[in-house]
């Protein structure tokens, strides 16, 4: 028979949630520190497997050897050959980088990291491997998503996802005026939040569509549209109306960027840009500016005009007209060639059903 006594005392309680809260925080900390001395300790292995020329100085059972010598000697996980081979391309990866920093493999707890070496030790070794395969000798590309990770708190499979979509290679891409038209401590920011192009795939539109149905269909996913958007957007509304004077405007698409505490208007065009594109988008940029921006809250509104096709000339000499500040992208709705090919090239049937983009009544591949 259970005679214990249940302590309802609201102080008592509180104290146990308080207990609860620090005990798990520990074991966060606990966590974490344990990951950065693992990577370190991989670090170094991967370091002394190239310093020691250990493949052609122990011939090609290398390896296999290592990895059930450790096995023996550590009693741990981890050192299977495959690991080992990560660990070597670990530190081929990043060592240019820090080499030549000794704080990286002091053994003194109260050494100081430099900066890369402590970001890379605050990510998980498998999000690491993902890194490795897919950006291997791309250091700058590599510690572009290492941050991402440390910033946004990505899963591995959200880490995969954008391996998968050239996110460093579209990522503050876009042709903006943002230099001219923002403060300077502002314009640097508001170009990372840029990419060209957008990847739109998520809409599934394959077919003939016109702008409304974008639209929808960009909405209708609107996770997967903030997720491509960048960190940071929040979503305001659709054909947002605004009364001016005696007339209304209405904002096609209206976010809130968090990190830049300001409005962004996002103007969608399914046809090639043309300089009246520019025009409209800054018309609604000065009209948020007078109607939602609050003074002292807000910074001025960004807009941003995607469209399916631009003229770089013509896109650089738009920006120059407007003293609105502005970023013009492109957008993908599908990859050219299909991910999965069957045989060594895709077929004209495969092409074209991704393409989807015939005339029927010409033959003639369209815009």
């Amino acid at each position: 028979m259970d005679n214990s006594i249940s302590i309802l005392d609201k102080d008592y309680l509180q104290w146990i949630k308080s207990l609860a809260l620090r005990f798990r925080q520990s074991q966060i900390k606990t966590a974490v520190k344990v990951n950065q001395e693992v990577l370190k300790f991989y670090w170094e292995l991967g370091r002394d497997i190239v310093n020691r020329d250990a493949e052609n100085r122990y011939g090609s059972k290398f390896y296999t050897s290592l990895s059930r010598d450790l096995k023996d000697a550590i009693g741990a996980n981890g050192f299977s050959e495959r690991n080992l081979r990560y660990m070597k391309s670990f530190y081929l990866l990043y060592s240019g980088r820090i080499e030549n920093s000794p704080q990286v493999v002091a053994n003194s707890d109260e050494a100081i990291l430099p900066q890369v070496a402590a970001e890379l030790f605050m990510v998980p070794w498998g999000h690491h491997r993902y890194i490795i395969d897919k950006c291997f000798g791309n250091a700058d590309k590599a510690l572009f998503f290492v941050r991402q990770i440390i910033e946004n708190g990505w899963s591995r499979s959200m880490l995969l996802n954008f391996l998968d979509t050239d996110l460093y290679e579209r990522q503050g891409k876009a042709l903006t005026n943002f230099s001219k038209t923002l403060p300077e401590e502002k314009s640097d920011l508001a170009q990372e939040l840029t990419k060209d192009p957008y990847d739109f795939a998520f809409t599934g539109i394959t077919g003939r569509y016109n702008e409304r149905l974008l639209k929808d269909k960009l909405l209708g996913n609107i996770t997967q549209f903030l997720v491509e958007l960048g960190t940071g957007f929040a979503y305001v509304g659709k054909e947002y109306r605004l009364q001016v004077g005696e007339r209304e405007q209405f904002v096609d698409l209206l976010f809130y960027h968090l990190n830049l505490s300001c409005y962004v208007v996002i103007e969608v065009k399914i046809g090639k840009l043309e300089f009246a594109d520019v025009g409209q988008l800054g018309g609604y940029i000065v009209t948020c500016n007078h109607v939602l921006r609050k003074e002292g809250r807000d910074n001025p509104t960004i807009g941003l005009l995607i469209c399916k096709e631009k003229d770089r000339i013509q896109a650089q000499y738009a920006l120059e007209s407007s003293s609105q500040p502005i970023a013009i992208s492109e957008y993908e709705l599908e990859k050219f060639y299909p991910e999965k090919v069957e045989g060594a090239i895709p077929t004209i049937e495969e092409i074209e059903m991704k393409l989807n983009v015939k005339d029927d009544s010409t033959g003639q591949v369209q815009d």
